[in-house]
């Protein structure tokens, strides 16, 4: 098997494994959203869709020192092993005792926070039971995050995959039993949230049996050079989770001044529904992204090159696949979470859908040009890509087309904004690939 070829069969193997893994547990969410659904109506949706930045300030902390972490003990696994033998060990560490402040501030100022993030007096009530058992899952998540990717970068992605389907399927029958066995509803689907992580971390402690893993666990102090080590290149990925965060928070709070609940339920449907086509184009670049580290670490660029290209055939296929998949049936899909027949939140989602999914194609494009540029130690680079997509371009666009389209016009956004990234990441990436080979 030539040199090419061996790169492809190998980021297969990781990208399928991967994949699995993601849309499992972006399975779990849409599950999980179909159960608030049943039990709590349309303004459960509402109240689920408008905790949802948080959540991606628990992932994209997780992200920030999963994939820097990961990519700093990738590039220096091989040549400096001792430089980075106690890096995980740090970063759990700190994530942790960051989760449990995060506990604390979540609960003091819970009412000011539900106001700020758009509960009025008809989801308040939902919003304190949803949120403030939720919040006990921020340490979780986020050390649940470092120790996927770290294992994924121990050369260990079936245990990551392992992880996220035991994850899935175990969430999905606990959450099933609370909300409807319990009768426990928006309190069952908050109890659900804290299990996910846990179930993942029991299943990816068995990492420790691995025989070829370089991870060790010590009880060490979290050294501030070991959290810019990782932060430096785990920032891109952190802007972009945190971007989706502050888009949905944005998106929100237009849709509520437009047309209130049941238009940011149907944003909910819409976008629990993009979880999947993210889930997979998540999964190519991050099976894209060891590999690429490591040739790059190897001071063999061109193999490197190797795996973008062929990620970039992977993601883009797929993405089309999806993006057409969703569109066609869309009526069906939007009925299956308007479980109260609204009238409005159908009306909302089924204009909404398809103009939202045209973006597909191009944010899976957009994701693995930022997690590449990454992965070859270009972070500067990738922040710069994954800022203008997250907030430069993306936050007016919302604005001005919801001035110019009304609640169609904020669903428009998604794509002119996905597209302008792709062109922009396009001249970026290809400077870096000159660069590399020449």
């Amino acid at each position: 098997m030539t040199g090419a070829l061996a790169i492809k069969h190998e980021i297969n193997h990781y990208v399928i494994r991967n994949i699995l893994a993601n849309v499992g547990l972006s399975t779990y969410v849409l599950i999980d959203t179909l159960f608030i659904a049943i039990a709590a109506g349309s303004l459960g949706l509402t109240v689920l869709n408008l905790a949802l930045p948080l959540y991606n300030i628990f992932n994209a902390t997780g992200l920030l020192l999963g994939v820097g972490g990961a990519t700093y003990f990738s590039l220096h696994k091989v040549k400096e092993p001792a430089r980075v033998q106690t890096t995980y060990s740090q970063l759990m560490i700190f994530a942790f005792g960051l989760g449990v402040v995060e506990i604390g501030l979540i609960w003091l100022f819970l009412d000011p926070l539900l106001h700020l993030l758009g509960a009025d007096s008809q989801t308040l009530g939902l919003g304190r039971t949803y949120v403030g058992i939720m919040a006990f899952s921020a340490p979780l998540y986020m050390c649940n995050y470092i120790t996927i990717n770290f294992v994924r970068n121990d050369g260990n992605p079936s245990l990551t995959m392992m992880a996220t389907l035991t994850e899935t399927v175990c969430v999905v029958l606990i959450d099933w039993f609370f909300i409807f066995k319990l009768g426990l509803q928006m309190e069952g689907a908050a109890l659900a949230v804290i299990f996910s992580p846990l179930c993942s971390l029991l299943v990816l402690s068995r990492h420790a049996r691995f025989k070829h893993r370089q991870l060790t666990w010590r009880w060490v102090k979290p050294q501030l050079a070991t959290l810019k080590a990782a932060a430096r290149l785990g920032l891109a990925p952190f802007m972009n989770e945190m971007s989706s965060g502050v888009s949905i928070y944005v998106f929100n709070w237009m849709l509520l001044l437009l047309a209130g609940n049941y238009a940011v339920a149907a944003y909910g449907v819409v976008a629990n529904v993009a979880i999947i086509t993210l889930a997979a184009a998540n999964g190519v670049a991050l099976g894209v992204q060891p590999i690429a580290s490591r040739e790059f670490g190897k001071h063999a660029p061109q193999n490197a090159v190797t795996a973008f290209w062929h990620g970039l055939k992977l993601t883009v296929t797929l993405a089309a696949i999806l993006m057409l998949g969703l569109i066609v049936f869309k009526a069906p899909i939007v009925a299956l979470f308007n479980t109260e027949h609204q009238p409005q939140l159908l009306h909302y989602a089924l204009a909404g859908l398809p103009i939202y999914f045209t973006s597909a194609v191009f944010a899976a494009a957009n994701i693995l040009m930022i997690i590449f540029l990454t992965a070859v130690n270009r972070g500067q680079v990738s922040f710069t890509l994954s800022f203008l997509r997250g907030y430069v371009i993306l936050l007016p666009l919302i604005v001005l087309l919801a001035w110019l389209g009304g609640v169609n016009g904020v669903f428009a956004a998604m794509p002119v904004n996905e597209l302008l990234i792709t062109l922009i990441g396009a001249g970026m990436v290809k400077n870096e690939l000159r660069r590399l080979t020449a």
